[in-house]
């Protein structure tokens, strides 16, 4: 049994914990040399009390080893430790470092410079086209953008990557083979495929649940040198994400949302707390210059606009970045209102706009 092996054995008996390693390596040296510890030795070590000597104790019958490598070669996944030199540096930092981390896909060594980008699942237009065009900006610039392969902000954050071409990665809060939600399979596959990696630190076979979410967190802002807030309520997830990273030493950014949107409620509250308004990834990229590898400038998240005739860009000019009523999209330009509705499906049909219930448009970067 060799290093790494010995640490994907302790990882999946229940009561060890990254806490729990790291006062046993204190005293053993090497993963390898705690399983085959006597009980008087495991007793002896602060917080082992006779549950978790036990368990190590009998790991042969708790854990079947065997079948957990041979799940993780048929998956294509590898095993990194602490140990690794593909280890996350500042992960290494945090109070509780995973033990292991599950990788399928590739982390490469620019992947120390991260930025987590995370959300409510229940979000607004304006909250994903704001996650996809922060998120191109700063992957495009030289960042690795990190996310939780959630619904809502994390699936946009990854996609916005994506499209800069630019480095992914996603932590998720189960094992790799019970990828979660499931309709994110293709986003993962196209991730693992050359531009990131799908990452979790639970053996292949675990089930998601209200636990390894917040433990899944801890990953996101710890691996992170900032964590930004694009829209999250009151009650959101991303609020506990932000508190891990303060705990961490990590920088929290917000982007500011309308003041009566609930999804909007928890990020404006952490603006009012002292976390830097993000309007634009520069806002980020002053604060971690010194951080950065040598990058590329910021790129517009936006692609240029087709020829339009005067009546198009007038009607184009009076949507606001926001979601606009037609109402307000008329008497801007200053055109009846049917020439209005006209000219908004043309400029629907060249992708430059989306209409929304209620009959409000937003423009599409």
């Amino acid at each position: 049994m060799n290093s790494t092996e010995a640490c994907i054995a302790l990882n999946m008996l229940p009561t060890m914990g990254p806490v729990r390693l790291r006062k046993l390596l204190e005293v053993f040296r090497q993963p390898e040399r705690v399983l085959t510890a006597r009980r008087d030795e495991l007793r002896r070590i602060e917080g082992i009390g006779n549950e978790v000597a036990e368990q190590i104790l009998n790991w042969e019958s708790i854990v079947d080893l065997g079948a957990e490598l041979k799940r993780i070669s048929d998956f294509g996944a590898s095993v990194i430790t602490q140990e690794s030199p593909r280890y996350p540096k500042s992960l290494r930092e945090i109070h509780s470092p995973p033990i292991v981390l599950y990788v399928w896909g590739e982390v490469q060594e620019r992947d120390q410079h991260a930025i987590g980008i995370i959300g409510s699942r229940r979000t607004t237009h304006y909250g994903t086209e704001s996650a996809k065009k922060l998120s191109y900006q700063l992957a495009y610039a030289g960042l690795t953008v990190i996310s939780g392969l959630a619904r809502g902000i994390d699936t946009a954050a990854h996609q916005g990557a994506l499209a800069a071409k630019g480095r992914t990665i996603a932590v998720i809060g189960s094992g790799l083979s019970r990828l979660y939600p499931p309709e994110n399979a293709a986003l993962a596959e196209k991730i693992r495929t050359g531009n990131g990696a799908i990452l979790s630190e639970f053996s292949m076979e675990i089930e998601p649940d209200r636990q390894t979410f917040p433990m899944r967190n801890r990953i996101i802002s710890g691996w992170s040198q900032g964590i930004l807030i694009v829209e999250a309520g009151l009650n959101s997830g991303a609020l506990i994400t932000a508190s891990q990273a303060i705990e961490q030493g990590r920088s929290v950014y917000a982007v500011p949302g309308h003041i009566n949107a609930p999804s909007a409620m928890g990020s404006n509250r952490l603006i009012q707390q002292g976390a830097k308004l993000v309007m634009d990834a520069s806002d980020i990229l002053d604060d971690l210059q010194i951080l950065l590898p040598e990058s590329k400038p910021i790129a517009a998240a936006t692609r240029p606009l087709p020829e339009l005739s005067e009546s198009e860009r007038s009607v184009y000019d009076a949507i606001e970045a926001s979601e606009t009523a037609i109402d307000a999209i008329a008497a801007r330009c200053n055109l009846p209102s049917p020439t209005v509705s006209s000219v908004l499906l043309r400029l629907e049909l060249k992708r430059l706009v989306k209409q929304l219930p209620g009959k409000y448009f937003v423009k599409l970067g």
